[in-house]
């Protein structure tokens, strides 16, 4: 991995986000770092439909937002929202991560 890439996967691993996040450019407001496989997942937050969901590389998100980098250590079977961005990060351990 890149000594400066911040997160516990590499750029090229796959993530979950949405169609609005990456289609749309709607911002990225709620983060999970999932448990069970340290997989990510990158939302606006206004959808849960299976429908809207894509799967795009671990760099492609930093690039669309690179503020993200700041929440690079949170934790598997944690979770952190937002406002808007520039808003700080609300982080709490999630059972359903």
């Amino acid at each position: 991995m890149d000594e400066l890439w911040p997160f516990d996967q590499d750029k090229n691993v796959a993530a979950l986000t949405t169609r609005q996040v990456l289609w749309e450019g709607s911002p990225i407001l709620d983060v999970f770092h999932y448990s069970d496989d340290d997989s990510w997942s990158f939302s606006c937050g206004t959808t849960n439909d299976i429908e809207d969901l894509l799967v795009v590389g671990m760099g492609c998100i930093v690039e669309i937002d690179p503020t993200l980098s700041s929440i690079a250590d949170l934790p598997p079977g944690w979770r952190a929202c937002r406002s808007a961005v520039g808003a700080a990060w609300e982080r709490w351990e999630d059972d359903d991560s």
